[in-house]
């Protein structure tokens, strides 16, 4: 598994590019999956993960890709 080593996420763009809006997907879904990182942080990441989607979705990418974690599975489909 590939695992971003930065624990700094207030240089991720919130841009609808391909790359960025992936980028920014998978380095704010691990930091929220990560147990320790503090709840307020998760409360200000979910936003930008969830604002992704659209993009992820125009993509195709989870045709592609299943979420595996029950937790953030459970918050995509509460989005669709």
């Amino acid at each position: 598994m590939i695992r971003l080593v930065t624990h700094d996420y207030t240089d991720l763009q919130d841009d609808t590019s391909a790359g960025e809006a992936l980028v920014t997907f998978v380095a704010c879904a691990h930091a929220m999956l990560d147990s320790t990182t503090p709840e307020e942080q998760r409360r200000r990441l979910e936003p930008r993960l969830l604002a992704q989607l659209p993009t992820l979705r125009a993509l195709g990418v989870f045709e592609l890709f299943d979420v595996r974690n029950p937790a953030l599975a459970a918050l995509l489909a509460d989005e669709e």
